[in-house]
């Protein structure tokens, strides 16, 4: 068995081919894959996650398991995940990798896959919510599929935000600045919200039209990073029907408040990439992908790490 560390998996992982898996995944795999519910087990200051993933044609079976702390020490500790592949013939374990970094780079790459399917093909900026682990993540990955101009940052105060932004252009090579809010929903072309907010990070009024939107910062009934405005202006996909992106706040308390109705979702990844249902249907549209994780996601990044350690 081979267990690989963050920093052997860093070193594995190419964002082109996580990408490139993941659309892969869901426009030919998804449908002989079993994806169960995930299990969500409250814990004192957090929650713990078990996410399963079978898939029969391809031969594949793994769980990844996640730790998200509601009030960590440090923000870049808030998930602490670790990925089981294991033999579907016989399930002894073949693998066993520390999945942080797996974890930013898969939800990214999927941020990738619809902002490919949905952005209008000419953009300008990024707009980037949250100074953390996936904002970075989406800053090095989006502009895999889009070519931007500028990167607006918005963090929770205008330090961090201006900190993170030169981090990111020394870093990246990208010209990344800081910005409030209001600038950053209003004159960003793609947005991405990458943040642990519980509450609408800004006036959906503001966004303009053509704007795409990734939201994939909160995953609980309760908190939400977009308000019901957003939602109702948008055209919106899920990662899936049957996973919880539909339970996640950002759809859930606009439904509750019967603003939106389930045929408010426009499709799921699986028709996007397979071309079973339209994504953007004009410049003008507002396109919203609203992520919260899913289990085949992780299985096939897992199984290119897999590959490359020689284990499958």
């Amino acid at each position: 068995m081979q267990v690989l560390t963050e920093g052997e998996v860093r070193d594995r992982l190419k964002p082109d081919r996580v990408i490139a898996a993941i659309e892969s995944a869901f426009r030919d795999r998804y449908p002989s894959t079993v994806i169960p519910a995930r299990s969500d087990l409250q814990m004192s200051g957090g929650v713990f996650l078990a996410m399963p993933c079978y898939d029969g044609a391809g031969h594949a079976l793994g769980m990844k398991l996640v730790v998200v702390q509601e009030t960590p020490q440090r923000s870049e500790d808030r998930i602490q995940a670790t990925y089981l592949l294991l033999d579907p013939q016989t399930g002894r374990p073949s693998a066993i990798a520390a999945a942080n970094y797996l974890t930013d780079l898969r939800t990214a790459a999927t941020s990738a896959v619809a902002t490919k399917f949905l952005a209008r093909e000419k953009v300008e900026v990024l707009g980037v919510f949250g100074t953390g682990r996936q904002a970075r993540a989406h800053i090095e990955v989006i502009p895999r599929v889009r070519r931007f101009e500028q990167i607006f940052v918005c963090g929770r105060n205008a330090g961090a935000s201006r900190d993170f932004a030169e981090r990111m252009s020394a870093e990246t090579g990208f010209r990344a600045v800081a910005a409030d809010a209001r600038t950053c929903a209003a004159e960003s072309d793609v947005l991405c919200t990458c943040t642990s907010s519980q509450a609408p990070l800004f006036d959906g009024n503001l966004l303009r039209a053509g704007v795409h939107l990734n939201l994939v910062g909160t995953f609980q009934p309760h908190t939400r990073e977009v308000d019901s405005t957003t939602v109702q202006r948008s055209r919106v996909f899920v990662e899936s029907y049957q996973g919880p992106s539909v339970g996640a706040g950002d759809l859930l308390i606009p439904m509750q408040e019967g603003l939106i109705g389930p045929t408010h979702v426009a499709g799921d990844l699986h028709e996007l990439t397979s071309g079973k249902k339209r994504g953007r249907t004009s410049v003008e549209d507002i396109t919203l992908f609203k992520s919260v994780g899913c289990a085949l996601e992780d299985l096939v990044t897992a199984e290119l790490l897999a590959w490359d350690a020689g284990t499958t």
